[in-house]
């Protein structure tokens, strides 16, 4: 699992101001492998819809990922042939290899990618980016379980993609409905922190790209898909799913270890300037209580049973403070990292010592109200002593939760974040074919970031001062409205 630090705490999510004529707005990527059948007309079409529709500037760039058949072929006469489209060759295989490259190479504020075949309709294409053009959301993806989502596709992948999804939900605890549909959106300000902490690069890289951008608070919009399966597919379903099933456990793994750095990847609170100064949103008291208490139930339990066994060859002072002892540490980590949200090993020593600062009192508690059992019973029953233990860890308890709150694990809305440094990623220098009849096989590079002068899309430049004193000027484009009877004649859906 990559554990390459980010650049930092994005910033507040901004509508992408209006731009000079021909600058792309938005970059289509459409990773292939061998696909020198499919390739030309999956192209035509979405040019076409896009041309029609859009009111945007976009590209459209083909990523071969080390195809050995006729498809660079294709790609360079298509580029040659229309100014949108350019293309990008890769001599090792991944759809997230190529999708990683290229997005990480390319200028425009928003990118997206959509599979050859085009099973997904092209008409939610403009509301796949539009909540990121106007600053809402952070990803966006289409989903074929959504109520409103019209699927044609067999009973095996239904079955197969309805499991898959049922298991990132019991493992990861993902919230989104549908991680493999070949229909996904994403900032480039996002894409920026958030691709050098996804480590896969093949089919899994969509699920692990989500579930990290959820765990980290990113907003992903879901839209609804009208999508026909591809009979005709070469995705290898076995093979896929058991990678599938290894990233999930490489995932989750890293997650309860805490071994990302997912904390720079918040943003700050609302989207009003006044709000700029908010560090972070607090926590919920309602949900902290929740896992407290099932962390406490849980350790309860587990002192119980360390009780009763250390109570076997020891007295019932020194069983109590021994079990006290290990279910203190045990559910300090728990809290740590499932009741209030700490990853990462830093300040886990100093969160351990005032644990046990807090299992100190627990231990007065506990230990007073056996002590004051003895005083009055010279010889109480095991029962009874267990009835006065959970009641005094009751009490312990409330006040184990109010100083783990408000001591332990404040929110430390007034830190700075740290800026370790950017970690820099060796890219293959993408290519454009120049034109040439008989087609083409040099690639001339891939538009770039500019050196000079800030990009008008680099929200990441928006000066706080700027907004406070009412400086800068909304410049939303004014969009031309797209006529009722504009649709793909093509599509038969």
């Amino acid at each position: 699992m990559r554990t390459d630090s980010s650049p930092g705490n994005l910033p507040a999510r901004e509508h992408l101001p209006a731009t000079a004529a021909g600058t792309p707005v938005l970059d289509v990527v459409i990773p292939v492998y061998n696909e020198e059948k499919d390739l030309q007309p999956c192209v035509l079409r979405l040019h076409e819809h896009l041309k029609r529709t859009f009111p945007y500037a976009f590209r459209i760039t083909v990523a071969d990922n080390a195809s050995t058949d006729t498809t660079p072929l294709v790609a360079a006469r298509l580029a040659a042939r229309i100014p949108e489209v350019t293309s990008f060759r890769l001599e090792q295989k991944g759809r997230g290899r190529a999708l990683r490259t290229v997005w990480s190479a390319s200028d425009a504020p928003v990118l997206a990618y959509m599979d050859v075949d085009l099973s997904t309709d092209l008409n939610a294409l403009l509301p796949l980016v539009a909540p990121l053009i106007s600053g809402h959301s952070d990803l966006a993806i289409g989903s074929r379980l959504s109520r409103s989502s019209r699927v044609v596709r067999g009973a095996k992948r239904e079955f197969i993609s309805r499991t898959y999804n049922l298991i990132l939900r019991g493992s990861l605890q993902a919230r989104f409905s549908d991680a493999q549909c070949g229909f996904k959106a994403i900032r480039r300000d996002v894409a920026q922190a958030l691709l050098p902490l996804v480590e896969d690069t093949g089919w899994f890289f969509d699920t692990e790209m989500l579930v990290l951008a959820e765990r980290a608070g990113l907003r992903i919009h879901e839209v609804p898909v009208d999508w026909v399966d591809d009979p005709d597919s070469t995705v290898h379903i076995v093979r896929t799913a058991t990678d599938d099933l290894k990233g999930v456990w490489r995932v989750g793994r890293a997650l309860a270890t805490g071994s990302l750095s997912l904390d720079r990847l918040t943003r700050p609170f609302g989207d009003d300037p006044r709000d700029r100064e908010l560090a972070d949103v607090p926590k919920g008291l309602a949900r902290q209580l929740v896992g407290f208490c099932v962390v406490g139930g849980l350790s309860t339990l587990f002192y119980l049973l360390l009780y009763s066994g250390f109570r076997s060859f020891s007295g019932s002072q020194i069983a109590n403070a021994l079990a006290l002892l290990v279910s203190a540490v045990a559910n300090t980590a728990a809290n740590r990292r499932l009741t209030f949200g700490v990853r990462g090993r830093g300040g886990a020593v100093r969160h351990q010592a005032q644990g046990l600062v807090v299992f100190g009192i627990g231990l007065a508690l506990t230990s007073g109200s056996l002590a004051a059992l003895s005083a009055g019973t010279s010889d109480p029953a095991h029962s009874t002593e267990l009835a006065v233990l959970i009641a005094a860890n009751l009490a312990a308890t409330v006040l184990r939760f109010l100083l783990f709150r408000a001591w332990v694990f404040p929110d430390r809305q007034g830190e700075a974040p740290s800026s370790p440094a950017v970690a820099s990623h060796h890219l293959a220098t993408p290519t454009r074919p120049t034109a040439d009849r008989q087609g083409v096989d040099e690639y001339p590079p891939l538009p770039q970031h500019p050196a000079g002068p800030p990009s008008p899309y680099d929200t990441d430049r928006f000066r706080a001062d700027e907004a406070a004193d009412r400086s800068w000027r909304d410049s939303t484009m004014q969009l031309q409205a797209v006529r009722p009877h504009d649709h793909d004649p093509r599509n038969a859906r």
